[in-house]
């Protein structure tokens, strides 16, 4: 599948056309992070809004990012930002953990939302919904709330390098990369690593992964299921 390489609006078009008039896109950053929180967040934008050159966070750069980001905001009718952390991902799983920051940055937004485009995921949330397999680059909805998250998240790594510069979080973000595994197998890992990662649960540093985590995979930028 070819993804677009700038977002339209035709999904926010068909929600107007089932009468629904606040549309929020959703959706999250850092699923495959070793490293601290995932974080999600929803925006409602005016009808007809465009926004040259907004599309899925991943495919920017960061200076891009960073500067859609201000046009988002200040287009928005509303933005919110919700954060879950390592522990309860750890206690969870990542996927549960997506949904419940997707869910709780939608019940902060104000107004309240009658329709969410959401990237790939379907929410305990009353309203209607439309899940869309790479919606971050396809709904302009879905690509504000991802640049929104990106740009969060990485502002929170790199304050978090401060705390711990030996892992190299202002680069990579917590993601595996050869540089942050060879710190892992060095130093073991933080307090903020996702002990049920394995990549940080096998880290060559002996410690004790608590028995009632379950070890998985690290997830991909693939889609998580339904």
């Amino acid at each position: 599948m070819l993804r677009s390489l700038v977002c339209g609006n035709k999904y926010e078009k068909a929600a107007r056309t089932q009468g629904c008039t606040v549309i929020a896109g959703v959706d999250e950053v850092g699923r495959g992070s070793l490293f601290g929180c995932v974080v999600a967040a929803a925006v409602i934008l005016p009808e007809s809004t465009r926004i040259r050159g907004l599309r899925d966070s991943k495919q920017l750069l960061r200076e891009d990012r960073e500067r859609l980001a201000k046009i988002v905001e200040q287009k928005a009718i509303a933005i919110a930002i919700e954060e879950v952390d390592a522990a309860t991902i750890d206690r969870i799983n990542i996927y549960q953990a997506s949904k419940l920051a997707m869910t709780q940055a939608v019940l902060k937004l104000a107004p309240a939302p009658d329709h969410l485009l959401i990237d790939a995921l379907r929410l305990d949330h009353p309203c209607a919904q439309t899940s869309i397999i790479y919606g971050d680059s396809l709904s302009i909805s879905i690509a504000a709330a991802s640049v929104i998250a990106k740009v969060y998240r990485d502002q929170r790594m790199r304050e978090l390098h401060d705390q711990y510069p030996e892992y190299g979080l202002a680069s990579h973000k917590g993601y595996s990369t050869p540089t942050h595994l060879a710190a892992l197998d060095k130093y073991g890992p933080t307090p903020l690593h996702r002990k049920s990662f394995r990549p940080v649960a096998q880290t060559s540093l002996p410690w004790d992964v608590p028995p009632e985590i379950e070890i998985i995979d690290v997830p991909s930028a693939a889609v998580l299921p339904a």
